[in-house]
């Protein structure tokens, strides 16, 4: 019995395809009412394309009308080779991965995680771009919260640029300890828990400030802040989390002057931080930037035997090429001026002088000395500093840029005279010469190349009318200022920021 041939065409396959298309727009249509940031036409045919669905195929004009001049697509089989199947147009461009990533980079933060909700793939590929750049601002529950802990260990292999800001405010100062029966000031002698666990793999019970008594009165007079601060384990665990960093940002801004000799929660902050760095696998950290730092925050960063100090963590500030530095400065020219946070900021340039390529370094404030040339400043004891000045020689030194110093034309001279071999440029923004002329001071170039062609390579840059900076009013405190001139920043973080995922 012989099977009858229907010259009907083929209903099933019609509503097929008709079904198909009403459910690419209702995807649309409600992907317009449920998300706003979705609603330019890039992202309506992503998630078309994540269907494998594209308008052309159903006729659908350039105002996403039907056409009726247009029909469904017919299958055309040869009986010689059989049809491809056709991939759509966006997901050929989807998977094409220098075209996914351009077009990622260009859109917003907000929606890059409005994508990121349309479908699994979108949210595989818009993880990247988006969580590259990350800012955390700390606060007591920062890395104590279970959610938000288990949030970053997701999505912490993406981030490439940490921005850790604990500005100065009345919750991080810390009044004098006293003791509540006598009224007298109390010694604390801070070292840091590294470890709830002992070598067994028990939770210690030894107490985290050293004794009960001091443990108890540190609850009673200080805040959450200070207890979140002193938290190393929670530090060592968030940037385990984040072992892809290659570029770390510690911003400290609003320090009272006043208050420059006393200890806060932000200090006890940086020495968790710096434990943390130094004991994470953080082997892409290439670049370090402080932006800005108190002058005593630089003692707790600095690499020494003490305070929870590893015998590797010398070797994760010898990573750093590139550094910039912003410190708050003060009152150079007082009577009776201590010089002790100069000799910390040149003792924290020693670990970084082996490998650094690129130097940028503020005071953020007043015109202060160079801390290359310390021996030679008046302010200094050139007897203390004899020894230590050698140390701030840079064998690898390739780029360097001071802004807002002050020193004599022969220390301009030496300083590029003692990097010779390796130096490629540098740039003074803002220094002044307290003796002699910039002639004087870039003699030595001309010495060192034979000829004057250095001077066509000059780049002269107006100063700042009076009363306002960089055309803004007084009190405003420009974001190109803050983070260096727009020109220099740019080229010095140029190579730091972006990574290859």
């Amino acid at each position: 019995m012989g099977l009858r041939k229907s010259n009907q065409p083929d209903q099933p396959e019609k509503r097929g395809v008709k079904q198909l298309l009403d459910l690419y727009r209702q995807k649309c249509i409600s992907t317009c009412l449920l998300y706003p940031t979705f609603r330019s036409s890039a992202v309506i045919m992503t998630l078309g394309a994540a269907n494998f669905i594209t308008a052309s195929e159903y006729g659908m004009d350039a105002n996403n009308r039907c056409s009726d001049k247009l029909t469904a697509p017919t299958r055309v089989q040869s009986p010689a080779a059989p049809s491809r199947p056709r991939i759509p147009a966006f997901l050929r461009f989807w998977r094409t991965d220098k075209c996914r990533s351009v077009f990622l980079s260009h859109l917003p933060s907000a929606d890059l995680a409005s994508l990121r909700l349309g479908c699994h793939d979108f949210s595989v590929r818009a993880a990247p771009p988006l969580f590259a750049n990350l800012t955390i601002t700390f606060r007591p529950s920062t890395f104590t919260r279970p959610a938000r802990m288990a949030a970053l260990e997701r999505i912490g292999h993406h981030v490439r640029t940490l921005t850790f800001c604990m500005p100065h405010t009345p919750e991080s100062f810390l009044p004098p300890l006293l003791d509540p029966h006598t009224g007298e000031e109390r010694v604390f002698v801070y070292q840091p828990q590294i470890s709830c666990h002992d070598s067994q793999g028990y939770l210690t019970r030894t107490p985290k400030y050293g004794s009960s008594e001091m443990t108890d009165l540190l609850i009673q007079q200080y805040g959450p802040l200070f207890h979140a601060a002193t938290n190393v384990p929670a530090f060592i665990r968030a940037f385990t989390a984040m072992r892809c960093i290659s570029h770390l940002n510690v911003s400290c801004p609003g320090q009272d002057p006043a208050l420059r000799y006393r200890r806060s929660a932000v200090d006890y902050a940086l020495i968790s931080l710096r434990i943390a760095v130094e004991r994470s696998p953080l082997k892409l950290l290439s670049t370090l930037s402080l932006l800005p730092i108190h002058p005593g925050g630089l003692f707790y960063l600095r690499s020494m035997p003490a305070f929870g100090s590893s015998p590797s963590g010398m070797r994760r500030w010898a990573q750093v090429r590139k550094l910039a530095i912003h410190v708050d400065s003060w009152a150079f020219d007082a009577p009776n001026i201590s010089t002790d946070h100069l000799k910390l900021l040149q003792d924290f340039l020693v670990p970084f002088s082996s490998n650094l390529e690129r130097l940028f370094f503020r005071w953020k404030g007043t015109k202060g000395p160079c801390p290359f040339v310390l021996s030679s400043e008046p302010i200094v004891s050139a007897k203390k500093l004899k020894q230590r000045s050698r140390q701030t020689w840079f064998r690898r030194l390739r780029y360097f840029e001071l802004a807002n110093v002050t020193l004599h034309a022969f220390e301009v001279c030496s300083l590029i005279n003692r990097h010779r071999r390796t130096l490629k440029e540098c740039d003074f923004d803002e220094v002044d010469l307290r003796s002699g002329n910039w002639d004087e001071a870039l003699a030595v170039l001309t010495t060192l190349s034979g000829n004057e062609s250095w001077r066509d390579k000059q780049v002269l840059t107006p100063p700042p009318s009076r009363g306002s900076m960089c055309g803004t009013n007084d009190g405003e405190m420009p974001n190109e200022m803050y983070f260096g001139s727009p020109r220099h920043m740019k080229s010095f973080l140029r190579d730091s920021v972006m990574l290859s995922s």
